[in-house]
C-alpha cells in the first residue's frame, strides 16, 4: 500500500490572478485518454483498497501543485481561505478550544495537509499489510479527505489563476481536476453542494 508525503517547491511567480470568466478558460487537458475508465474500480479489487491508493494519489497531485504557488499565495495575498468572494473555509481543528479558525490560506494549507499526512501515516487508518482491516468509518474520513482537497482546487482556480498560467501549469492543472471530479462522482465522495465554487468549470469539463 502506498503512502504520501508532504512535498514543497519554490520560485517566482506572476502576480494573484482577479475573478475570471469559467466559459472563457482553457479547459485542455493532458492527452485524450479515457479518464473515465481510469478513475473506475478494477475489477476484483476491493473498492477500500482503491480509495486508499487514489487518496495518496490525489493528496500528492495537489500538493505538487499548491507547492509551486507558496511565492504567490502568501498570507498577505490571501489572508483567508476562500475560493472566490462567495465561498470562505474556516478551519476545524477538533483539539483545540477554537472550534473554528479563520485561517489565512498558506495556514489554512498547512494544518490541512498535516492533517491529511497524519491520516496517511496511522496504519489504523490507512494499513500498509493487505491482511490488515480498514476501520468501519472509512469511507467517512476518505469523503472528509476529499472535500477539503477539493477547497485547494477552488483556490487555486479562483485566486491564482494567472499564476498557474504563468507557470505552463494549466494543462496539468485541468488534467489533475477533471480526475478528481470524476473519481469523487463515481464513488458518491463529495456533494454537489460542497462542489458549487467550480459548478460552472466542472460542468463545462464534463459536457467536452
Amino acid at each position: 500500500r502506498a503512502s504520501g508525503k508532504v512535498m514543497s517547491h519554490s520560485r517566482n511567480y506572476p502576480d494573484v490572478g482577479e475573478i475570471i470568466n469559467f466559459r472563457e478558460l482553457d479547459t485542455s487537458i493532458l492527452g485524450d485518454g479515457d479518464l473515465q475508465s481510469v478513475v473506475e474500480l478494477p475489477e476484483g479489487e476491493d473498492e477500500r483498497e482503491w480509495l486508499a491508493v487514489n487518496t495518496v494519489d490525489f493528496f500528492n497531485q495537489i500538493n505538487m501543485l499548491y507547492g509551486t504557488l507558496t511565492d504567490v499565495c502568501t498570507n498577505e495575498n490571501c489572508p483567508s481561505m476562500n475560493a472566490g468572494p462567495r465561498f470562505q473555509y474556516l478551519w476545524t481543528d477538533k483539539n483545540s478550544n477554537v472550534q473554528r479558525k479563520d485561517l489565512s490560506a498558506p495556514q489554512y494549507m498547512y494544518e490541512l495537509m498535516t492533517w491529511i499526512q497524519s491520516r496517511l501515516d496511522d496504519e489504523k487508518v490507512f494499513p500498509r499489510k493487505l491482511d490488515d482491516p480498514f476501520p468501519r468509518n472509512f469511507k467517512k474520513l476518505v469523503k472528509v479527505i476529499f472535500k477539503r482537497l477539493f477547497r485547494v482546487y477552488g483556490h487555486i482556480y479562483h485566486s491564482h489563476y494567472k499564476a498557474i498560467m504563468g507557470l505552463d501549469e494549466l494543462l496539468y492543472l485541468n488534467t489533475s481536476f477533471k480526475h478528481f471530479v470524476l473519481f469523487v462522482k463515481e464513488f458518491e465522495l463529495v456533494r454537489d453542494a460542497d462542489l458549487e465554487p467550480l459548478a460552472e468549470l466542472i460542468d463545462i469539463m464534463m459536457n467536452e
